[in-house]
């Protein structure tokens, strides 16, 4: 079995255009939530989300190929770019037909969908965009970065809500652990903010009109985002002989379902999951020092978390910094995970806790130590990061400094 390192980290989001924007955005504390400007939100209940601001797809395609791709595939291949170089990877024909691509991505082309669907319903046209399906289809991040990097090794994309990305990159690191692939490039991508699927959002009531609050007393629910994060996984001992930077190490991964409901998570489901990623890791609890949690900012989750972690760690969780990047870079659904496992990459790379932003009032029922606000020097070994998915179904992945 293959020790797994993370040579390569490429990412897109509100927080920035790159992973050092990235980075330093988290240890500010600075949140990109704001005014959505590619949609029209006159007609809905809230206006915020954590958006790509100004986003062209000219510094980064040219016209005739963005026309074949969705924002959420342009987001893929993006970080996947930034990734790739920054692993420094040198391709041999070999490497490209056994490296593996694994992304996340739960609502895939929702723009392309939304705009082929007003076209006909609401504007009465007869023909769609030719391209409507291929722009569409979740995979099309996982196929547009085969085709950047001529890989043909095998590819997919996972679709489980929430927990795409976490899913995709536990999948990715059992092949290269087990030895199946010799490199992997993993994340997820997802650009959620066209009309449709924010008015399919605002019927559920869980989007908060303003901003989110993860674990604060007065949250009142989540805010939507979007981008792309993407890693380079392969086997520690192949790194250190190249002479890669191993920004982190992958040393557990645990899912589970709920089988309990379709959108109310469950504390038991949730704490299977983190057990399972610990016991993956053949660590004890007492190993961890942070958490990047799910965390939402709706009330359900956030207390059934704090619950959850609570069941998992017992008194150690009191001395586990837990905090939601969420209130910050959004929530971006498919690619949540991949947000987040990276900024619990750089919380353990550059020592560093990244805070729960926009938070005002303690809540007793979440009653850990959320690094409110402000990111806090920190060095931690080892940490969590957790997705838990509409549909009851769970993923977790643990990492080493």
């Amino acid at each position: 079995m293959n020790r797994v390192a993370v040579t390569g980290i490429g990412v897109i989001c509100a927080l920035g255009r790159n992973s050092e924007e990235f980075s330093r955005a988290l240890r500010e504390g600075r949140s990109g939530i704001g005014p959505i400007q590619s949609a029209d939100c006159t007609t809905l209940r809230f206006h915020n989300g954590a958006e790509v601001q100004g986003y062209d797809h000219r510094p980064y395609f040219d016209d005739k190929r963005a026309d074949f791709m969705d924002r959420f595939a342009q987001f893929a291949v993006i970080a996947a770019r930034e990734a790739v170089s920054d692993a420094g990877i040198e391709w041999t024909p070999e490497l490209r037909e056994s490296s593996a691509i694994i992304t996340g991505s739960c609502v895939g082309g929702q723009a392309t969908e939304d705009v082929g669907f007003f076209n006909v319903y609401k504007l009465g046209q007869n023909r769609v965009h030719p391209l409507t399906i291929p722009k569409t289809m979740a995979n099309a991040g996982a196929s547009h970065i085969s085709m950047e990097f001529g890989i043909t090794g095998p590819s997919y994309t996972i679709s489980t809500a929430c927990s795409s990305a976490s899913h995709a990159i536990g999948q990715a690191y059992w092949m290269v652990r087990s030895g199946m692939a010799p490199l992997a490039i993993t994340g997820g991508s997802e650009a959620p903010l066209s009309f449709g699927i924010l008015k399919a959002w605002e019927a559920l009531r869980v989007v908060s009109p303003d901003t989110c609050r993860p674990f604060s007393k007065d949250r009142n629910g989540m805010v939507l985002g979007e981008g792309g994060a993407m890693l380079v996984l392969e086997p520690l001992e192949a790194a250190r002989a190249r002479g890669a930077r191993i920004h982190a190490e992958i040393v557990g991964f645990g899912m589970s379902s709920d089988a309990c409901h379709i959108t109310q998570p469950s504390a038991d489901g949730a704490a299977r999951a983190m057990r399972a990623a610990v016991c993956d890791a053949h660590l004890m609890p007492e190993a961890f020092g942070y958490i990047n949690a799910h965390g939402t900012g709706t009330q359900a989750n956030d207390t059934t978390e704090t619950s959850a972690i609570r069941a998992v760690f017992g008194p150690h969780a009191d001395r586990l910094a837990v905090s939601s990047t969420k209130s910050m870079h959004g929530h971006a659904l498919g690619a949540a995970g991949a947000l987040e496992a990276m900024a619990a990459i750089f919380a353990l790379r550059d020592g560093f806790l990244p805070p729960t932003a926009n938070y005002t009032e303690p809540d007793p029922e979440c009653d850990l130590d959320v690094v409110p606000n402000v990111s806090r020097p920190a060095q931690i070994e080892y940490a969590l990061s957790n997705s838990f998915a509409f549909g009851g179904l769970n993923a977790v992945l643990a990492f080493r400094r």
